[in-house]
């Protein structure tokens, strides 16, 4: 399985069969260096309603004929534009043709911005979430946007391959919580994602790597672009 990151928390994941994108938001953020129109994919995957998450969803599943794989309510809100969709919840799994999905909870919010002739009642588009992906024999994880919570203990209990977690704080958890998800999670490796794209979520990814090795754990910051193979 081979993880490609496109900054922010955008993630182009290839196994044998297929290919999938997480949380797409290419388009508008000053860390990506690939555009949406380069993306071909089978799946969109989708931990919550935010704009820095679902830009570019709409337009990469159209375009690739995908599915969004996502909560029932944002899956409902992109099915009504004409999308393909999957509904999900946290708790739930299904398996796919290449492997299985399943959600888990996550401590944020999720929701669009207002429109125009209404700004002050967004669209309530359901719980955040992980994602967790099993494929090709691997498990990896998700966090999307969260805060630490002690459930990560279960999540990681089964065994994960990579895990994808937020060090950028002010909005998620912040590098010293992320190290501390690592001890309930143990994945055999990691990658920071949700930081640096604008200055309120600045951190040192080098720094938090080498504060997750003294606690015995293996993280790879990677530039947008860069991709891993597990």
């Amino acid at each position: 399985m081979k993880i490609t990151y496109l900054g922010h928390s955008c993630f182009f994941v290839e196994t044998s069969t297929t290919q999938l994108i997480i949380d797409p938001f290419l388009t508008g953020n000053p860390t990506a260096t690939a555009k949406a129109d380069d993306i071909r994919c089978d799946y969109v995957l989708i931990s919550h309603g935010h704009c820095d998450h679902t830009g570019d969803a709409l337009d990469i599943a159209k375009t690739n004929d995908a599915v969004i794989v996502s909560n029932h309510e944002i899956c409902n809100f992109f099915a009504a534009q004409g999308a393909k969709v999957h509904n999900m919840n946290p708790g739930g799994a299904f398996k796919f043709p290449f492997g299985r999905v399943k959600l888990t909870i996550a401590h944020h919010s999720s929701s669009e911005d207002g429109s125009a002739s209404d700004p002050l009642l967004p669209p309530y588009l359901g719980s955040p979430c992980g994602i967790i992906i099993e494929a090709d024999g691997k498990r990896i994880y998700h966090a999307g946007d969260t805060a630490l919570f002690l459930d990560m203990q279960l999540i990681g209990r089964a065994g994960l391959d990579l895990a994808m977690l937020p060090i950028g704080d002010n909005f998620t958890m912040g590098p010293e919580d992320a190290v501390d998800a690592l001890d309930m999670l143990k994945p055999k490796a990691a990658i920071p994602m949700h930081y640096n794209t604008w200055p309120p979520i600045a951190q040192d990814a080098s720094a938090f790597a080498a504060a997750a090795k003294q606690r015995g754990h293996l993280a790879h910051p990677l530039k947008p672009g860069e991709s891993v193979t597990i």
